[in-house]
């Protein structure tokens, strides 16, 4: 897929979340790989209304070359990359309710937010969800603490904000954002429900089966 035809899924996908309430106002930035770069949100739009020649183009080295000025937040999706190399083709982030709601709560596992209740989170989220600590948005002194945490993990939450997830491609990271959202919905309505959670050996089988 060309930089020209991931703009335009960028803001298709873009538009979707936005209409499904995965973000509001000018919240969320999403990016993707490119073969002589990356493509991202520009800074201050909304996801409902993109517009595929005014998506922030940056080359290899994470320098704006193209299009609208870049989100704020392109550190954080910088360090994703870096972190996890080839596994990594999109990074979205996003405010959505019920998982910027779980990363309000204040008696978080840091090495888990939300533990392996379904097999779909597993498959698409990972093993894991590190919860990283409160920084200002828009702060870079995040980026060394995302970087660490996405070495292992495909995707954080990041406390009192929202989650941060990648995926091999643009779909791939899109449907891992939306499958978290739920994942936070039925974390929240089985608080104080001691549910019936994955076993250490069902994860280790979703993940060698589906990787």
């Amino acid at each position: 897929m060309n930089a020209e035809e991931t703009s335009a899924l960028l803001v298709e996908l873009a538009a979707s979340l936005f209409r499904r309430g995965y973000s509001v106002g000018s919240a969320g930035n999403i990016s993707a790989r490119i073969d002589d770069g990356y493509l991202i949100t520009p800074t201050n739009s909304s996801l409902g209304r993109l517009q595929p020649e005014r998506i922030a183009r940056l080359d290899a080295a994470f320098r704006h070359v193209g299009g609208d000025r870049p989100s704020k937040e392109v550190f954080m999706h910088r360090a994703f990359y870096e972190a996890r190399g080839a596994a990594c083709g999109a990074v979205v982030h996003l405010h959505s309710t019920m998982a910027t709601a779980v990363a309000c709560l204040p008696d978080l596992d840091a090495a888990t937010a939300i533990p392996p209740l379904t097999p779909y989170f597993v498959m698409r989220v990972g093993r894991s969800l590190p919860l990283l600590p409160y920084y200002r948005p828009g702060d870079a002194a995040m980026a060394p603490a995302i970087r660490d945490a996405a070495r292992a993990a495909p995707a954080v939450l990041l406390a009192n904000h929202g989650p941060v997830v990648s995926g091999r491609t643009l779909l791939d990271a899109v449907h891992a954002a939306e499958e978290l959202e739920e994942a936070a919905r039925l974390f929240l309505l089985l608080r104080g429900a001691s549910p019936r959670l994955l076993t250490p050996a069902q994860v280790d089988e979703l993940l060698a089966t589906f990787g």
